[in-house]
């Protein structure tokens, strides 16, 4: 009798398990319909990256050990409005009437009274169209990585000056979609350390950092291409101040000698502890845009033109404007399939 109570008992608890095993699946099937498309375009098995100590050089994981999912306690409920969000759009002199005229007529338009267009030039025709929301930073107009990290800085002080609880920067080459922005940080809280971008290489990067008395160490860090935009919550950026705020942003840079965008990923991951958190709905001229399926071009957070491979690089879209009457980037017929209601948007047609 003994033997029979003992079986009894652990066929009842392999069935307990078996139960609980397939409760466990089920709730991560409904936490996964909960917040589709965050990691579209990213395939393979996700891991979870550990945690970034400041005194371990930043990392040195392979891609696939980058986060590809909100971890748990980054969700948030979705109550987050455009209002809550600060853009930032670096560009020159020489680009605001080839570049920042068509962002003017398209994406920032639906997205106006959360834009700010940080140059290093006055221009009375941009300030008459965006007004205040034109910051002239007196930063050199060279490509240089001072006059890069200066409007960075400039950007950076501009948004913690603001009550906005994101802070996303972008180039004046990026068509960002408003509405696919929201539903990406509406997955994530501002009250969380968030850092969103997509990097432009599959493997961490690696600098010298300058030491005192003439010593150099080592370090490794992942970073979010510039030129696809990133975003960082506040409570991320609020740590990040004794390196990124005013001079200190530019001194920063000088420790590793790169550009604003390796600085600022290199703030977060070796200064802060922090991460990057990829997402592939970030994109740059540095990929072949050609490659995004035409009918995902909406879902996509940031879309770019450019150069690649000696071609011209733009999205592959279809109407309502001719490749002749919209050529460099395509950018006026995407809005047009976003925005049909646009006053200067011919009839819109499907994809």
């Amino acid at each position: 009798m003994g033997h029979r109570l003992i079986r009894g008992l652990s066929g009842a608890a392999v069935f307990l398990v078996s139960v609980a095993l397939l409760s466990m699946r089920h709730r991560g099937a409904r936490e996964t319909a909960r917040y589709p498309g965050l990691n579209e375009g990213i395939s393979g098995k996700p891991e979870r990256r550990s945690k970034v100590s400041p005194e371990d050089g930043g990392g040195g994981r392979g891609q696939k050990d980058l986060e590809v999912h909100p971890p748990e306690g980054y969700r948030t409920e979705r109550s987050l409005t455009l209002g809550d969000i600060f853009i930032a759009v670096k560009t020159t002199k020489r680009f605001h009437q080839s570049r920042m005229e068509l962002l003017l007529d398209t994406w920032i338009s639906r997205a106006r009274e959360q834009t700010y267009i940080f140059t290093d030039e006055e221009d009375d025709a941009l300030k008459r169209r965006m007004g205040d929301h034109v910051v002239f930073t007196n930063c050199s107009a060279e490509h240089s990585h001072p006059a890069l990290s200066c409007k960075m800085a400039a950007e950076f002080d501009a948004f913690l000056a603001s009550s906005r609880s994101w802070f996303c920067h972008l180039d004046d080459d990026n068509y960002l979609n408003p509405r696919a922005l929201l539903k990406l940080l509406s997955s994530y809280s501002a009250t969380w350390d968030v850092y969103l971008g997509k990097p432009s290489l599959n493997r961490p990067i690696r600098a010298s950092e300058t030491l005192p008395n003439n010593q150099t160490k080592s370090v490794r860090f992942w970073f979010a291409t510039g030129g696809a935009g990133f975003c960082i919550s506040r409570k991320l950026a609020s740590k990040m101040v004794p390196w990124a705020s005013g001079r200190n942003f530019l001194s920063t840079s000088e420790l590793i000698r790169l550009p604003d965008d390796c600085t600022v990923g290199y703030i977060v991951e070796c200064k802060v502890g922090g991460q990057l958190l990829p997402n592939a709905l970030f994109h740059s001229h540095l990929e072949n845009l050609q490659l995004i399926p035409p009918s995902r071009l909406t879902q996509q957070v940031t879309l770019s033109y450019g150069v690649f491979e000696n071609k011209l690089n733009v999205i592959e879209l279809s109407g309502p404007f001719s490749p002749q009457e919209d050529p460099s980037s395509r950018f006026r017929s995407l809005h047009c399939h976003l925005y049909p209601d646009t006053s200067w948007c011919l009839q819109a047609v499907g994809w």
